[in-house]
């Protein structure tokens, strides 16, 4: 079956100049032989060109040290089921040496005596003392900086980075300084420091495996193509709780309406993505940067049956999709024995009970922060301020902070309506003024991309405190 042409977004974004790539690998079929050393090109490459994935994956150990980054997140949980499974099944040597979580000590307390961890860390420093009583032996770490000191303690080789929304970032820098390979299931990493996070992991030789199972699964079905072979990727969107309501329905909808996600079980920030679409906005920003890809390449279909979790067209006008149950232990597991497969612990596809697929293209009226994603890919930061000729002179520099900004608007918004602050259908007016109002920077550095994400936070904070 081939899926309708889904349909761009109103604005055409315009085209970005490719940036240096990082070491996220697709490899070719010469380099997932038996040997797993061989250099020999794929069928699909030609002297010169520029491939989607340029080497082989980095050769991992036989013994496996995983950090998890937001273990008490439905990520975090899943992953830890994923690695217990490859150990007692003896398919893989992994052993959790070290979590992290932002709140909830008990769990952390369950699954540091559950999987023996030699170090935890926790983000509510006020919980310090309660880790530390109940878990002797364990090297505790607490408070906001928990998370990077719990990744430089840990002798890893994984981390799985899973911590919701723009925390995470400096934890998973430190990961790549480190020299592990990382599990990105956090979608805000490289929407908002794609520009240093991708040089950063090819300095490092560092591989980035996408777990998001729409990234995921581009990723396969990228495996030995040439980039020039591409012409768009396509990201399928369930459509979240409200892909049948109105407009005027969707905006004064309810905390408990919004979390009614009908496909996938998540925690209440990404599912309140889904109900506006805002996590398919920062899928199409995040895919920009994992496939080095323009925005006019990346394309968004809705498809609520949630078995094709994405496709990839080539310019032969073939299509590969990769399908399978809406359970994420699937693309977990694949990030954690990439470039091998193993005997799976997910849910099996039933197709016996799969009476269709549908789709239909986004609605960019009801959902509008897709089209936001596009302008973020495009937008731009002017540099200084003199006249042309000048030392001084103005200049764009095309990878800003825009994508910071989007993110942690985003966040706070969010953060609003689910403390009933704010109604639904504010959270996208709010990061769209937060794009308008705030000057942009160029992301040349974690301390200016965190001084933008600070800056969105304070201005949502003050619109919605103008307004309540």
């Amino acid at each position: 079956m081939t899926p309708p042409s889904p349909h761009t977004p109103p604005h055409t974004p315009p085209h970005i100049p490719p940036p240096t790539q990082p070491h996220i690998h697709t490899p070719t079929p010469a380099s997932l032989s038996q040997s797993g050393n061989s250099s020999a090109p794929s069928a699909n490459t030609r002297p010169g060109d520029k491939s989607v994935a340029s080497q082989s994956p980095r050769v991992m150990p036989d013994a496996r040290r995983l950090v998890v980054l937001g273990s008490t997140g439905s990520i975090g949980v899943n992953t830890l089921a994923v690695a217990k499974h490859l150990r007692d099944a003896e398919l893989m040597d992994v052993t959790v040496v070290g979590i992290a979580g932002g709140r909830r000590a008990d769990l952390l307390i369950e699954q540091a005596r559950a999987y023996e961890v030699e170090a935890v860390a926790i983000a509510d420093a006020t919980q310090r003392d309660t880790l530390r009583e109940a878990l002797p032996g364990v090297t505790v770490f607490a408070g906001e900086q928990a998370a990077e000191q719990l990744v430089e303690h840990c002798d890893a080789t994984d981390v799985m980075a899973a911590v919701v929304g723009s925390a995470g970032l400096p934890a998973t820098m430190t990961a790549i300084r480190k020299g592990c390979r990382i599990g990105l299931a956090n979608k805000e990493t490289l929407v908002a420091a794609g520009a240093i996070v991708k040089p950063l992991a090819r300095q490092h030789g560092v591989d980035i495996i996408p777990v998001d199972s729409e990234h995921s699964a581009i990723f396969q079905c990228l495996i030995g193509q040439a980039k020039r072979v591409i012409k768009r990727i396509v990201l399928t969107a369930s459509g979240g709780p409200f892909r049948t309501k109105s407009k005027s329905d969707m905006a004064e909808a309810t905390v408990e309406q919004a979390l009614n996600h009908p496909t996938w079980k998540m925690g209440p920030k990404i599912t309140i993505d889904s109900a506006t679409m805002m996590n398919k906005a920062l899928e199409v920003i995040e895919a920009h940067w994992l496939f080095d890809l323009p925005g006019e390449q990346i394309e968004v279909i809705v498809h609520p049956q949630s078995v094709i979790h994405s496709f990839v067209e080539f310019t032969d006008h073939s299509i590969l999709a990769q399908l399978g149950a809406p359970d994420m232990k699937t693309p977990i597991q694949y990030a954690l024995t990439y470039p091998d497969r193993s005997s799976g612990c997910s849910e099996a596809m039933d197709w016996s009970t799969l009476t269709g697929l549908a789709f239909e293209p986004p609605d960019f009226e009801r959902f509008p922060s897709i089209k936001l994603a596009y302008d973020v890919i495009g937008a731009v930061a002017t540099t200084g301020s003199g006249d042309k000729g000048s030392p001084n002179q103005a200049s764009e520099v095309s990878h800003s902070t825009a994508g910071a900004v989007f993110n942690a608007a985003n966040e706070a918004a969010v953060a609003a309506f689910l403390e009933q602050r704010i109604r639904f259908g504010r959270i996208v007016e709010l990061v769209a003024d937060a794009l308008s109002a705030i000057d942009l920077k160029p992301a040349t550095d974690l301390e200016t991309i965190l001084g933008a994400d600070q800056q969105a936070r304070a201005y949502v904070r003050q619109q919605v405190g103008a307004s309540s």
